[in-house]
């Protein structure tokens, strides 16, 4: 499901988070912070942030200062806007005052020449985005993503963004890459830290794809079912990148190399739910074809519920780093059989939680919940920092 919209420039309205608060006292943190990608999830956050930043002054003695918002070809800058006054209005009475994208200006100005902390929040899914995030890190820039492309991409980046981390000081947090708010890559690394042996991990990790599941009892063609799905808005724009599985596939690789396996996007074993001759469409094309997957779909429903059991989407991940992503039939009293709506579930079978796995189930997409998780990423790293003078 996509909760990184293009942004609507004319309906963005952020507030400034820079606000003084009565009471405040030299131990008072001020972290400047520049979103990148003001779509659903940014705006989401935006929205977050102005509401909790009275809050966090007054309880918990930081300052959150938005210092500038970047969409793909412009940028918004507290120096040019105090207020940050984004789309407001139109045509000749439009408030807003924007210079032409430039991640290298945007991040500078962030980082400002103060010594302050600054933090860059991604809620784009842009892979030019994601290759800048090792330097960033480097100069010791704090990074915040739901953006799966850094987690899952290129193997060689992703270690080039470790690297950074250890030798910059700077913090990369990315639990909304997968699944949301849910707190799934915390769980895993809590288990890790503490000296747990990781076994396994298996979940169902498409919102949209255990609807469809749900959903798939006999009573109306698969077809049907995604295209309401579509209507719905819980698919993508075009409904391949999520029948795929190749967005389930890039968050098991993120979990695989927080668990310290070097596993790459190939070397997953995904069984799309496209047939090879739908996959080259234009996505206008493969929706007319949609009932092709009828017949397939109602066949695996039937040999299911021979064997008593039910269909899933699940991904899974073995103590060797094997990785597979596909449809599978699971016994009718399965954790995962009993699942609601669009909820995402994962489980984690290791050394202490073996016989009886540790689940974590709950809303898995959608821009509020993605926005909380990056926020709650956000406050992590806030927590760490020193004052500065």
């Amino acid at each position: 499901m996509n909760t990184c919209a293009p942004p609507l420039v004319d309906q963005l309205q952020p507030v400034p988070l820079t606000a003084t608060t009565p009471g405040s006292t030299a131990r008072r943190r001020v972290l400047a912070v520049g979103l990148i990608g003001p779509g659903r999830v940014g705006s989401a956050l935006l929205a977050q942030l102005r509401a909790a930043q009275p809050r966090l002054a007054r309880d918990a003695g930081l300052d959150l200062r938005l210092c500038g918002v970047a969409a793909s070809k412009r940028m918004w800058l507290d120096c040019d806007d105090p207020e940050l006054r984004v789309g407001l209005g139109s045509g000749a009475e439009r408030a807003q005052i924007w210079r032409p994208g430039n991640l290298d200006e945007f991040a500078a100005h962030v980082t400002g020449d103060d010594g302050r902390h600054a933090l860059l929040i991604d809620c784009s899914a842009n892979d030019a985005v994601a290759e800048r995030y090792a330097d960033w890190l480097a100069a010791g820039i704090h990074v915040v993503t739901p953006n799966k492309l850094a987690g899952s991409g290129p193997l060689a980046r992703w270690q080039a963004i470790r690297t950074a981390c250890a030798h910059g000081g700077a913090r990369f947090r990315y639990e909304a890459t997968v699944c949301a708010g849910l707190p799934i890559v915390q769980t895993l690394r809590d288990l890790l830290d503490t000296g747990d042996e990781l076994l396994a991990i298996d979940g169902m990790f498409s919102g949209t794809l255990a609807w469809l599941c749900n959903r798939h009892d006999g009573n109306h063609p698969f077809s049907s079912l995604v295209r309401e799905a579509h209507a719905l808005g819980y698919t993508e724009p075009d409904p391949r990148n999520d029948l795929s599985g190749m967005d389930v596939a890039r968050k098991l690789v993120i979990l695989a190399r927080e668990a310290g396996w070097p596993l790459s996007l190939e070397e997953v074993d995904v069984q799309s739910l496209v047939p090879a001759e739908l996959a080259a469409l234009s996505p206008e094309a493969f929706m007319q074809r949609l009932p092709e997957l009828d017949a397939p779909m109602a066949s695996q429903l039937a040999a299911a519920r021979a064997d008593g059991g039910v269909l899933r989407h699940v991904a899974s991940l073995d103590r060797h780093g094997h990785a597979s992503v596909k449809l599978v039939v699971l016994p009718a009293d399965h954790t995962f059989a009993h699942t609601r709506l669009t909820d995402n579930i994962v489980q984690f079978t290791t050394g202490r939680y073996c016989d009886n796995p540790l689940v974590v189930q709950g809303p898995g997409a959608g821009p509020e919940v993605t926005a909380a998780g990056v926020f709650t990423d956000l406050l992590r790293i806030a927590e760490s920092l020193g004052v500065r003078a």
